[in-house]
C-alpha cells in the first residue's frame, strides 16, 4: 500500500464518545482510577501485603503477569533491534555523529537532574526532617563499580542468569531465570558489527533478523493492547501492599523526590523542547502513553516497546535511529533513578547520620549520576544505583534501608521521568541533525492507537527502509 493510497482512506466517522472510549490514554487513565478504587476497597477489607485476599492475590496475578508479558518480549525484541539497526546504520549518514550526539545529551540532562537533586536535597533537608521510627537495615543488594564492569561481559549468548532461593517449605528452592540487558545489548552489537563486516554473506542473517522484529514487534503491539487491564492490577496492587501511611515517617524525603521529578518532567524538558524549536504540547502528548506505562509498571525495559514506538511514531524519529537510541536509553537514561534520587537520597543519608558532605564529595555525586546511570539497568527499582552512590561517598550503605519502605512509591515517578526523558533524547538529537520527521510529530494525535498495525497484514508497508521516519503512520492517540 502507498503512502498517498494509505493517506486517501475514508475519515473517520467515530463519534465524540466513542473516541473517548477508544482513546489509549483514557483507558489507561480510567484503569488507573479503578486500580485505585479497587485497592482502597482491598484495604477496606483488611487486605494487606502480609494477609492477602482473594481480591489483592487477583490484583496482583493481574499486574505481574502483564509485567512478565512485557518482559518475556524485552531480549528477542533488543537482540533484533539493535542488530537491524546497526545493519542499517550503513545506510544512515553521519552514524557516528548521531551516536556521539546521543550519548552526550544523555549526560548534559543527568547533569541538569542532579543538580536539582543536590539543590533540594540540601533546601528540604529531608534527612533532619525524618519521622521517629526510623531504623537503619541492611540493603538487599550493592553496586560497585567493579560489579559493573564485570557485568558488562556476557556469561551466555542471551545475557541470562539464574538465582536460586529458599522455598517455602524447608528444604525446598526455587529458581528464577533473568537477564542482563547489558549484556544483552553488548551481544547484539556484537553481532550486528560483526554481520557487517561479513559482508554479502551475511545478508540472509540480516534478511532473517528484519522478519523477525517485525514479528516481535507485531506480538508486542498485541501486549501493549492490554495495557489497561496490567494497569489496573498494577496500580491496585500497588495501593494495597504499600499504601500512603507508608509516607508519613519519610514525608519530606518522598515530597522532595517528587518536586525534583516534576521539575526535570514539567520544566527541563519543556524547555529542551522549546529551545529546539518544537512543540511542549505535542511532545507531551505524543510520549504520555509510555510515560503512563512506566508509572505503573515501575520498567523502563518493560515499557520499552511502547516507548519506541511513540517515539518513531508520534515524535517522528527515523525507526533506525529510534531502534538504536530508545534501548540504550532504557539502560543508561535514568534522569529518575540515577540522578535526582541518589542525589537527595545520599544527602538524606548524610543528614540522618549527622555526617557533613564537603565540596569534592557534591561533585562525586555529580559523576556518579553522570557516568553511573547504566548501573540501574533499565529494572525497577534504583537501589543498586543508590549503594553504589553511598560507597562512593563513604556513607554507611545501612541507610539504604531506611528508604526501603516507600520505595516502591518513587519508583513509579521515577520510572515515569526516565521513559519521558529516553523518548526526549533522540527527538532533540534527531531535530539537531536535521532528520526529524516534523510533519509527524505536529500531527494531531486523534488517530486510534495501533491502528496502523490492525488489518494490515498484506505488508505492503512493512517493506519499508529502516531510515524511513513512517511518516504514513498513524500516531498512537494520547488522548
Amino acid at each position: 500500500m502507498s503512502t498517498t493510497a494509505r493517506a486517501q482512506k475514508a475519515p473517520d466517522t467515530r463519534g465524540p464518545v466513542r473516541k473517548l472510549l477508544t482513546s489509549f490514554g483514557f483507558q489507561i487513565l480510567a484503569a488507573l482510577v479503578l486500580g485505585i478504587a479497587a485497592g482502597l476497597i482491598g484495604r477496606q477489607l483488611g487486605a494487606t501485603a502480609e494477609n492477602p485476599t482473594g481480591l489483592s492475590a487477583t490484583l496482583d496475578t493481574i499486574g505481574s503477569s502483564y509485567v512478565t508479558l512485557l518482559r518475556a518480549a524485552v531480549v528477542p525484541l533488543i537482540f533484533t533491534a539493535i542488530v537491524a539497526s546497526i545493519s542499517n546504520l550503513r545506510r544512515v549518514q553521519n552514524a557516528a555523529r548521531l551516536a556521539g550526539q546521543t550519548i552526550l545529551w544523555f549526560a548534559i540532562t543527568a547533569f541538569i537532574a542532579v543538580i536539582i537533586g543536590i539543590v533540594l536535597g540540601l533546601v528540604i533537608q529531608p534527612g533532619n526532617r525524618a519521622g521517629d521510627g526510623l531504623e537503619p537495615g541492611d540493603p538487599y543488594t550493592v553496586g560497585t563499580w567493579w560489579n559493573f564492569l564485570l557485568g558488562l561481559i556476557p556469561q551466555n549468548f542471551l545475557g541470562l542468569t539464574v538465582s536460586t532461593s529458599p522455598g517455602a517449605v524447608e528444604g525446598t528452592f526455587s529458581s528464577n531465570v533473568g537477564f542482563n540487558i547489558l549484556q544483552v545489548i553488548v551481544v547484539a552489537a556484537v553481532v550486528g558489527i560483526a554481520a557487517l563486516k561479513a559482508g554479502k554473506k551475511a545478508e540472509p542473517f540480516l534478511i532473517f533478523t528484519e522478519s523477525l522484529l517485525k514479528v516481535i514487534q507485531r506480538v508486542l503491539w498485541w501486549i501493549i493492547r492490554i495495557a489497561p487491564i496490567g494497569t489496573f492490577g498494577l496500580i491496585g496492587s500497588a495501593v494495597i501492599k504499600y499504601g500512603w501511611e507508608k509516607l508519613a515517617s519519610l514525608g519530606w524525603f518522598a515530597a522532595a523526590v517528587y518536586i525534583g521529578l516534576a521539575l526535570v518532567l514539567f520544566v527541563v524538558y519543556p524547555i529542551l523542547v522549546r529551545t529546539h524549536g518544537l512543540s511542549i504540547t505535542q511532545y507531551f502528548s505524543g510520549v504520555w502513553p509510555a510515560v503512563q506505562l512506566a508509572f505503573v509498571s515501575r520498567s523502563s525495559i518493560g515499557t520499552l516497546p511502547l516507548t519506541e514506538r511513540v517515539t518513531e511514531r508520534n515524535l517522528g524519529v527515523p525507526r533506525s535511529y529510534a531502534s538504536f537510541a530508545v534501548p540504550l536509553g532504557a539502560t543508561t537514561k535514568m534522569d529518575g533513578c540515577a540522578a535526582i534520587y541518589p542525589a537527595i537520597a545520599a544527602i538524606f543519608v548524610a543528614q540522618f547520620f549527622g555526617i557533613e558532605l564537603n565540596f569534592v564529595q557534591y561533585l562525586l555525586i555529580v559523576i556518579v549520576s553522570v557516568v553511573g546511570s547504566a548501573a540501574t539497568a533499565g529494572t525497577t527499582g534504583a537501589v543498586v544505583m543508590l549503594t553504589l552512590t553511598l560507597s562512593t561517598l563513604g556513607l554507611p550503605l545501612e541507610g539504604v534501608g531506611l528508604l526501603l519502605a516507600i520505595d516502591p512509591i518513587l519508583d513509579m515517578g521515577r520510572t515515569a521521568v526516565n521513559v519521558a526523558g529516553q523518548a526526549l533524547i533522540p527527538t532533540i538529537v534527531a531535530k539537531r541533525e536535521g532528520i526529524l520527521n516534523e510533519e509527524l510529530y505536529n500531527a494531531p494525535r486523534e488517530g486510534l492507537p495501533f491502528a496502523d498495525d490492525s488489518g494490515d497484514d498484506s505488508g505492503d508497508d512493512e517493506g519499508a527502509p529502516e531510515t524511513d521516519t513512517s511518516s504514513d503512520k498513524e500516531p498512537v492517540g494520547a488522548r
